[in-house]
């Protein structure tokens, strides 16, 4: 990099800013930051010299972001005129937070002008974690069993584990101890654009292995025994590489197909619908519900610490409220009932 503290322009550090996240990003995160800065970070304050950028210049910057359309997936804004939400603001900001506090320990620049403490940001509401109640997940597990081999294997592992969607898409039948029921969950599959699927560790790289239920066992069983049959079949077509969840001839799973797929079984009965992530959080409901302790719920769903966590305990509490209510209208009836 050529220039000093008093010439360099935003534009000019971000490619040796990139080159250093490179290897400490996720590929997935990395990509990410790579768009925001090239579409956004640079078009808007890539003229700027490093050591002139003030927190005026990042309070424009977040104005700028928070007027942004909300776009569909197919890249067209809403009719209602919606902007991006706040804590879409956020996550844009926090790449240029990132870039400028390299800024500041390369020494170029003795503060963090988009430091925080420093800007006015938009008020950022909790959003609400949407999990199937009891009797809904009931309901999916009955449903199940008129799907494919593959689909029954994917919820009901995504319910009894709580793994995450790319941890799933991840799993290889080597990971599966059928002696002792228990599931290592040590990879997760992404997929970037124009890029084959590919695989990396788990987030915060923890990885874990959890007990599994005799279903479960019993459906990873039938769907080996499926995998070898189909292997069979389709002989030098088959590309299959001891994945289990696959496309038809072996390759490993798109990793937003359990979503697309989940949407429709949902819709097909008549089931209200929810991101296929909800099933984690519906894991860690009911285990909490059925008196599991945290620390257990932690390690289960691979949780880097407790306050993650503990974000389901007020939902169980609900519950509970909810629960006793329901007692309470019930007795009054049953009372009422038999005073008349």
């Amino acid at each position: 990099m050529t220039g000093t503290a008093g010439n360099l322009r935003l534009s000019d550090f971000a490619g040796q800013y990139l080159d250093a996240m490179s290897g400490k990003l996720s590929p997935v995160v990395y990509s990410s930051y790579r768009k925001v800065i090239e579409n956004i970070v640079l078009p808007a304050l890539g003229h700027h010299k490093i050591a002139e950028i003030r927190p005026v210049h990042v309070q424009e910057f977040v104005k700028i972001l928070s007027a942004a359309p909300m776009r569909k997936r197919d890249g067209s804004p809403y009719e209602d005129g919606r902007t991006v939400s706040t804590s879409t603001v956020k996550r844009k900001l926090a790449v240029l937070q990132s870039m400028l506090t390299f800024v500041v320990k390369l020494g170029y620049i003795p503060s963090n002008p988009a430091d925080t403490r420093r800007l006015t940001l938009p008020k950022q509401i909790q959003p609400e974690i949407q999990i199937f109640i009891k009797q809904e997940a009931a309901q999916i597990l009955n449903c199940l069993q008129n799907e494919p081999l593959q689909f029954q294997a994917l919820v009901q592992l995504a319910i009894f584990t709580g793994a995450r969607q790319g941890e799933l898409v991840g799993l290889k039948f080597s990971d599966v101890d059928f002696f002792n029921n228990k599931l290592t969950i040590s990879r997760s599959a992404y997929k970037l654009k124009g890029e084959q699927v590919r695989t990396k560790a788990p987030k915060s790289n923890k990885i874990r292995t959890v007990a599994l239920n005799s279903s479960c066992v019993g459906l990873l069983k039938d769907l080996m025994k499926q995998h070898t049959e189909e292997a069979k079949r389709l002989g030098s077509q088959w590309r299959g590489k001891n994945w289990v969840f696959t496309q038809w001839n072996g390759e490993i799973m798109h990793p937003q197909t359990p979503s697309r797929q989940f949407a429709k079984f949902l819709k097909r009965n008549n089931i209200e619908h929810r991101k296929f992530h909800s099933l984690r959080h519906t894991s860690a409901i009911l285990l909490l519900y059925n008196g599991t302790d945290l620390k257990t719920v932690q390690e289960r769903l691979g949780h880097a610490d407790f306050t993650t966590t503990n974000k389901y305990l007020h939902l169980v509490e609900q519950a509970d409220v909810e629960a006793v209510n329901s007692l309470e209208t019930l007795l009054t009836v049953s009372n009422n009932a038999k005073s008349g």
